[in-house]
């Protein structure tokens, strides 16, 4: 399977930074980049990787998620998690990203910003009118970097999730 190129752009030092649909191929380096992400965000407790349900829900006939790989010198340094959900308020589809991470040594280095681009041409390409991420209020430097981009947080709407024995006990009742 080819490797499609999504974009490239090149950094204030010049290095280019290669955007790239992830792939099947890709696992391992998402499972790192994941591990990575759950460390900075303090998660890693809640945590369970699963290889190949990765593989199954990204890359299998019924695909929950896309990815793009962020490079730089032909090595992973960051990465993106999207799907696509739809509002009814505007009757249109919504580019959510679930994850959004760039290992720290490079951040401040275009790779965030070239991931977002990349979405943000995906969601046009698609017929979106908007995307949606969640930001944890302590992130200090990520909702910088998202306001810079245009971003504005909307701190009316409250996370909500029913999760494990919880959902399962609403899932039997009649």
């Amino acid at each position: 399977m080819r490797r499609r190129k999504v974009g490239a752009e090149r950094t204030a030092q010049g290095e280019p930074v290669r955007i790239r649909r992830g792939t099947a191929r890709d696992i391992p380096t998402i499972v790192c980049l994941i591990r990575e992400l759950a460390k900075y965000e303090r998660l890693i407790r809640g945590v369970r990787l699963d290889p190949g349900r990765l593989r199954r829900d990204g890359f299998g006939r019924r695909r929950y998620f896309e990815v793009l790989i962020g490079e730089r010198g032909g090595r992973a340094v960051g990465y993106a998690i999207y799907y696509f959900a739809y509002s009814s308020f505007t009757c249109g589809p919504v580019l959510f990203i679930e994850d959004l991470f760039v290992l720290p040594k490079e951040r401040g280095r275009g790779v965030g910003k070239a991931l977002m681009v990349a979405l943000a041409r995906v969601a046009v390409r698609r017929g979106c009118e908007q995307m949606e991420w969640i930001v944890l209020d302590w992130n200090a430097p990520s909702i910088l970097f998202y306001r810079r981009l245009g971003a504005r947080l909307d701190r009316s709407w409250v996370l909500t999730r029913l999760v494990g024995s919880r959902l399962r006990r609403l899932a039997r009742q009649r």
